[in-house]
């Protein structure tokens, strides 16, 4: 969804000269307006120091438990889901300070590879309402709850607008599934409802306010994970089928009606998230080198996924890197956000200087 930048420029009013001002001041004074407006020649050729990585959110014990799925709020912060907690947290992008936001959402009950996985496991805004993307829970994989979407009605207060398990339930797809409910993995807003991918059933869904649940467009086993929207077009991120090979990490777009999708740009491991940032260039977040052997769902291996941006050749280029297990993706004004596994937060400056 639109990104919402929460600085703002304070302009002070011109200062009229007046007529009695002596000819030599006038002088003066646009000599000094020339030289605060030129800038000098040492600034001009400063050269771009390229991306710098800070931590913003310290994780473990002081950090977001099994973070996943973020976006950014009506007021310009970050809201970032925790599945393994139940709970949607704020995020203040300027100091860190996290506090709950909801709580008593249904917690994740699954982990693969040691890592927690379901739950609330993205969040989005309509009209300053929060909804939660909730998967993983219900009752074919030992849960009691429902797949889908929750509108955030108060602090520890939800409601049901969109039982997407039930809708796979009754529609299955012709690919091959272990969990018939899926792995509901983004949620997107869309024209005044919402895309979701599912990871495991390889296709997206829209998904109304009224509940209403229809497939967008399906596909083979390529894994479709995090969502942007730009005009008609959808850009959607694909971490491709166990192993996650380098090739088969691509961004595609296609519009409402599309029966198949477009490649944009291939060749990094994993990808988990798509997003445009600056100067109108979409850049995506690569989750890392899966591991050998590993379970299909298992994260990746520590310290080897990336932030890259898109080419116009189909190329993707490395901005920052190694980023531990990164999971989700956004930006406010220049900066980029990074939220990870472990539960923390890099903010990224410079991401449109050559890395």
């Amino acid at each position: 969804m639109k990104k919402r930048n929460i600085l703002a420029l304070a302009l002070k009013p011109a200062t009229r000269v007046t007529k009695s001002i002596a000819i030599g001041t006038v002088l003066l004074l646009a000599s000094a307006l020339i030289a605060i407006i030129t800038p000098s020649a040492a600034s001009a050729s400063s050269p771009c120091q390229g991306p710098t990585a800070t931590r913003l959110v310290t994780g473990l014990d002081m950090g977001l438990e099994s973070a996943k799925g973020s976006t950014v709020g009506p007021d310009g912060a970050l809201y970032v889901t925790e599945g393994a907690a139940g709970r949607i947290s704020r995020v203040d992008p300027v100091t860190g300070e996290v506090t709950t936001f909801v709580s008593g959402l249904p917690t994740a009950i699954i982990s693969i590879g040691g890592a927690t996985i379901g739950g609330a496991i993205d969040v989005a805004f309509i009209d300053n309402v929060a909804y939660a993307l909730v998967t993983l829970v219900s009752p074919d994989v030992g849960g009691s709850h429902v797949d889908g979407i929750y509108r955030v009605d108060g602090p520890d207060s939800f409601t049901v607008v969109a039982d997407i398990g039930e809708f796979n339930l009754a529609n299955p797809p012709p690919t091959p599934f272990v969990v018939p409910t899926g792995l509901q993995y983004a949620l997107q807003t869309y024209r005044g409802g919402f895309l979701v991918t599912d990871g495991h059933l390889n296709r997206v869904l829209r998904v109304t306010l009224d509940g209403e649940v229809t497939v967008l467009i399906a596909f083979d086993n390529f894994v479709p994970t995090g969502l942007e929207v730009r005009g008609n077009a959808v850009y959607m991120a694909e971490a491709g089928p166990v192993p996650h090979l380098p090739q088969n990490g691509k961004v595609v777009s296609f519009e409402s009606g599309s029966p198949t999708a477009t490649e944009v740009a291939s060749g990094a491991r994993l990808l988990v998230d798509v997003e445009f940032g600056p100067g109108h260039l979409l850049y995506a977040l690569s989750q890392g080198i899966f591991p050998v052997g590993g379970d299909p769902g298992s994260p990746p291996l520590p310290n080897t996924g990336a932030l890259v941006k898109v080419n116009g050749d189909g190329t993707f280029t490395v901005i920052t890197e190694p980023l531990d297990r990164p999971t989700s993706l956004e930006f406010i004004g220049n900066r980029a956000y990074v939220v990870n596994l472990t539960g923390e937060i890099w903010k990224i400056d410079g991401v449109s200087c050559p890395p």
